[in-house]
């Protein structure tokens, strides 16, 4: 499972017995990257995760320049996926390192994005200011038949105190002056879309997710912005997975009180009780606010970490604490059946809970060592 953050692709992929798509495109800074999509086993469902060819990562902390970075490797692979004759994508927008209000996104779809002398913008969000047209014309027609849900769980505006610049702009490299310009180009472009598209996205809840790519794909790909964890759900069949269960294992790198807001671990919680079933949690670590996954769903949660060590270290030890804290967990279940854990056969062999019962384990998808 995911949430529609990293891993939301692999998860897709690997739920429907799909397949990685490679492909060149541009970097945040224009630079080619070879970059992948996923999709899903059906072949008419694509995933793109825009971390994986705009994202912060793909640049040093040197690199880091909102007024400079664009989307438009992002619109490459979902172009990319259109060849591949993809009819339905998500499109997950965490982790970016742009601020362009999806001009780069859109741009690499056929949007033209003039100044007043009729000239392209220079890519990144410190053109925005300078936008006088948007001329839609050129657009890949094939959108127009293409479904597009965006993963989005943050409510953020496009512009103003709470808007992309402000709120997320500084963590892309943006001084306090570049903010102001930045948030400035963003007001541009909402009045824009208004005046040439008739599009109105200023104000809209999740505009200004990933430096307001959210806006950009409302506005230019129609796309429906909406819970992650919900589409990840629908896209693996999950409540169709858990039927005829009895028990189902979710987790995640750390659980605490945010995880009731979106993350995998809620949203495996919320299906399983419309089913009547049981959720335990095997978590990396227990943040505070963890009791809150209680109300959420969760029956129980248990932490893999067996005592403090350096991130390294961690990495190293991880899958063995994970598995000697999944055995005792295990023997809680087989004591829950007999009452005496050393009478049964060995947990870790176990492929059938007590009475044949079928146990799916919901496994949230994240960075390697926080799984």
């Amino acid at each position: 499972m995911a949430d529609g953050g990293d891993g939301t692709a692999a998860a897709i992929v690997g739920a429907t017995g799909g397949r990685w798509v490679r492909c060149p495109v541009s970097d945040p800074l224009g630079r080619r990257i070879q970059s992948k999509f996923g999709l899903a086993g059906d072949g008419c469902r694509a995933v793109v995760e825009m971390a994986s060819a705009s994202g912060l990562v793909l640049l040093t902390p040197e690199e880091r320049n909102p007024l400079l970075t664009t989307t438009r490797g992002t619109g490459e692979l979902i172009r990319a996926a259109l060849d591949r004759g993809a009819g339905w994508l998500l499109i997950g927008i965490g982790g970016s390192a742009t601020n362009d209000g999806g001009m780069g996104m859109a741009r690499a779809l056929g949007v033209r994005f003039l100044d007043e002398q009729g000239h392209e913008l220079p890519e990144g969000g410190g053109s925005l200011a300078r936008l006088a047209r948007i001329d839609a014309r050129g657009i890949d027609p094939r959108l127009k038949a293409t479904r597009i849900a965006v993963a989005c769980d943050v409510d953020n505006p496009l512009f103003g105190p709470r808007g992309a610049a402000y709120v997320y702009g500084p963590q892309k490299g943006a001084t306090p002056a570049m903010v102001k310009e930045l948030d400035a180009g963003l007001r541009r472009l909402a009045a824009i879309l208004r005046r040439d598209l008739g599009v109105a996205v200023g104000s809209l809840p999740g505009a200004g997710a990933a430096g307001g790519l959210g806006a950009g794909l409302v506005a230019f790909l129609n796309g429906r912005l909406r819970s992650g964890v919900d589409l990840v759900v629908e896209a693996v069949d999950l409540p169709g997975r858990l039927a005829g269960c009895d028990l189902v294992i979710t987790g995640e790198g750390r659980l605490d009180g945010q995880t009731v807001f979106g993350k995998a671990p809620a949203g495996v919680a919320k299906v399983a009780k419309q089913l009547g079933l049981p959720v335990i949690a095997i978590c990396g670590s227990l943040g505070p606010g963890a009791g809150k996954v209680l109300e959420a769903g969760i029956d129980a949660c248990f932490s893999a970490l067996e005592e403090p060590m350096s991130g390294a270290e961690l990495v190293r030890r991880a899958p063995g604490m994970l598995e000697r804290c999944a055995e005792q967990v295990g023997r809680l279940l087989v004591l829950g059946g007999t009452g005496k854990a050393s009478d049964r056969t060995d947990p870790r062999r176990e492929r059938r809970g007590r009475g044949g019962a079928r146990i799916m384990r919901a496994q949230s998808r994240g960075p390697a060592g926080a799984r």
